[in-house]
């Protein structure tokens, strides 16, 4: 599509990923939609409730949310994670441009672990911000055959 990356956008994800200052990023257009600009960093004690009351109801987003959670032997892991928020009710011209414009954002992220696309809160919700391997493991798996679900319905 054209639109470029805004360097604050990888100084925010680096924050994220190796300042561990962050929990999560949520990114947007400009208003020219010519660059893609952070639109808010969330400070590292924000929940998961608090991502998704983040994500507007009716306009596209991307965001990276970083998952914390412990091991069954007890280890201490971290599973980065790209979202595209797309809602049902969002502009059809705002589907479209977010949509062409991704990828130039998550090609430029690098160590993401898995990727979600979500088109409403059941598909991105997770009933409790507490995680562990496999809530993670499950929760991600839930929302990509949801995603996928809907994505290879006609």
């Amino acid at each position: 599509s054209g639109v470029g990356v805004n360097p604050e956008c990888l100084e925010a994800y680096q924050e994220l990923k190796l300042g561990k200052k962050t929990k999560y990023i949520i990114f947007t257009l400009n208003k020219d939609n010519t660059e893609i600009v952070v639109e808010k960093k969330s400070p590292l004690t924000s929940t998961y409730d608090d991502f998704l009351a983040d994500l507007p109801e009716g306009e596209c987003r991307w965001a990276v949310y970083d998952f914390d959670f412990e091991k069954e032997d007890g280890g201490k892991r971290s599973k980065i994670t790209f979202y595209s928020w797309s809602p049902d009710d969002s502009k059809v011209k705002q589907k479209m441009l977010f949509a062409s414009s991704k990828d130039a954002l998550r090609r430029s992220l690098v160590g993401i672990a898995a990727e979600i696309q979500g088109t409403d809160y059941s598909e991105v919700a997770h009933e409790n911000g507490t995680f562990t391997s496999g809530d993670v493991c499950s929760c991600l798996r839930g929302m990509l055959i949801a995603s996928l679900r809907a994505w290879c319905s006609p």
